[in-house]
């Protein structure tokens, strides 16, 4: 998978953070928003973003709604209306502001298999054994445009991006 060392994701694209530097760079707490939030705002977006001055939503939630859900559902619901929440963010702001979802256990959640660069979600308990294909349902397996999110040459991935989902 490509890396990014660059902070273009701080305005740009959608990604997936699960570094607590990363958020830092770009939010303050009271600036992070709830999952619930971006569905009820979906196509009621707000012409001020809350985060990095106006250019970024900061999402909360995703990871434990997931760990509600089956795998089943979460696999409809993620391709269904979590999908279009996105595209709409990304249609109204065109392409000129980041949607961002913290993700606090991403690291050890969101896994990218080497040999195929596909990345899944790992499920939480009772389905600790299963995975969500990120991959196929968010960005239908356009994997050469999902890049590793780095902080400094060399560090740990910080989280993923993608500049543009369809």
């Amino acid at each position: 998978m490509k890396q990014l060392l660059d902070t273009v994701w701080q305005r740009r694209g959608v990604s997936w953070i699960w570094d607590d530097e990363a958020l830092n760079v770009i939010a303050k707490p009271a600036e992070v928003l709830s999952l619930r939030q971006l569905l009820r705002d979906d196509g009621h977006w707000p012409d001020d973003l809350p985060s990095n001055n106006g250019r970024t939503m900061v999402v909360a939630g995703l990871d434990a709604c997931l760990d509600l859900l089956s795998p089943e559902d979460a696999d409809a619901w993620l391709a269904g209306e979590f999908k279009h929440a996105i595209l709409s963010f990304q249609d109204f702001y065109q392409g000129d502001a980041a949607l961002v979802f913290w993700l606090p256990a991403g690291q050890r959640r969101v896994h990218v298999q080497t040999a195929s660069d596909a990345v899944v979600w790992r499920c939480g308990a009772p389905n600790g054994d299963r995975q969500i294909d990120f991959g196929r349902l968010l960005w239908g397996e356009a994997r050469e445009y999902p890049q590793e999110i780095l902080l400094a040459a060399g560090a740990k991935a910080a989280g993923l991006f993608h500049l543009r989902i369809t």
